[in-house]
């Protein structure tokens, strides 16, 4: 058990230092769920073992369930990677971890790529696991004829997992669509899961943006209802415009150019994860899982990763039109994206080259 994948599901503090993120993964690597995902038999023997933390933006999101499979399929292991699987709220806090330097990657959204490279930053994604979000714009059930479309956002509190993050820029990117100011309605940081559903049941939001399980437990319920669903191609092109790269690892390019041996193993151990999700119905993808990921029941739980896997590739490559479209958003809503837009290098926000070398 000396190489294994430590899970610690925490939430951020301001100001966090990296000794407690340090702290935080080596009190997870001692419990249970630090031996989940080491496949028996599996060895990299006279090979250096490679250490790397990874931040996961909600490692019980369906739309990052690559991230904990790959640790329960013992593909990290097979590898010869020891990787600590830590977890954030939302994508927002998950790349300001990065940025500090307390972890090396983290399986979040693409459009962060494009966003910090307005800032001076140079982050890529490494393996893209999907071209659309996986995410659904739910409407509280009491208010649901009130409010149909994007254009009927007007004078109402949206939940978004956080400020900053890519349900908030997919909010004010659908509201501006619509013609809807961003004065015009109030952005509430409704997180994720129990959270999100209680903000949707005591009026604390009218509407918001998530993704299963929370989508499926609203629905099941009956306490919400869709209005926009990306969980397909269809729904994103026709909520976004085109194809929108959401679920990746992305890493700082400097770490990636001084690390790449560590790099093509994860992307070799997370290609055959979603090679693996592509071969295997949804309800052997759940039984994988933690049992505590399906706090809905697991029932529910395999309906809500029937609703999702269908986002994921099998490649871990990006879409090149779907960058461009990220592009595109990203500047209808941004001022400082679209202020830059012309000196933006997509070239530097994604990589293909490990995925590429993947047998």
């Amino acid at each position: 058990m000396s190489r294994r994948t430590a899970v610690s599901r925490r939430t951020a503090v301001p100001g966090r230092t990296s000794a407690a993120v340090l702290a935080l993964a080596a009190l997870a690597a001692t419990g249970l769920t630090a031996c989940r995902g080491t496949a028996p038999g599996a060895s990299n023997a006279g090979n250096t073992v490679e250490s790397v933390k990874i931040m996961v933006g909600g490692i019980d999101k369906v739309i990052y369930l690559p991230a904990q499979l790959t640790a329960q399929l013992g593909n990290f292991t097979a590898e010869g990677l020891d990787v600590q699987l830590l977890t954030e709220p939302a994508g927002a806090q998950a790349e300001n971890v990065l940025i500090s330097g307390d972890v090396q990657g983290v399986v979040g959204f693409y459009d962060h790529t494009v966003d910090l490279q307005t800032k001076g930053k140079c982050i890529e994604s490494v393996v893209q696991f999907a071209n659309i979000p996986g995410e659904v714009e739910m409407v509280a059930t009491g208010k649901a004829d009130q409010i149909r479309t994007p254009a009927d956002f007007k004078g109402r509190k949206l939940g978004v997992t956080s400020p900053g993050s890519s349900t908030d820029f997919l909010t004010r990117y659908l509201a501006g669509k619509a013609g809807i100011a961003s004065s015009d309605y109030t952005i509430v940081k409704a997180g994720a899961g129990q959270t999100f559903i209680s903000a949707i049941e005591n009026g604390g939001i009218d509407a918001g943006m998530t993704t299963d399980p929370t989508v499926a437990q609203l629905v099941t319920s009956g306490k919400g209802k869709p209005l926009l669903d990306m969980r397909t191609e269809d729904g994103t092109k026709a909520a976004l415009g085109g194809l929108y790269p959401a679920s990746s690892l992305y890493m700082d390019c400097a770490w990636v150019d001084a690390h790449k041996s560590a790099v093509q193993k994860l992307a070799n151990a997370f290609v055959k994860t979603l090679r693996w999700i592509r071969s295997h119905p949804a309800e052997e993808v759940a039984a994988k899982m933690p049992p505590d990921f399906s706090k809905g029941g697991q029932d529910l739980y395999v309906k809500s990763v029937k609703d999702t896997m269908g986002m994921f590739n099998s490649d871990g490559k990006m879409n090149p039109d779907g960058a461009r479209n990220v592009l595109e958003v990203l500047s209808q809503f941004s001022t400082n994206v679209k202020d830059k837009k012309a000196s933006i290098d997509l070239n530097k926000t994604y990589t293909t080259q490990f995925v590429d070398n993947v047998k």
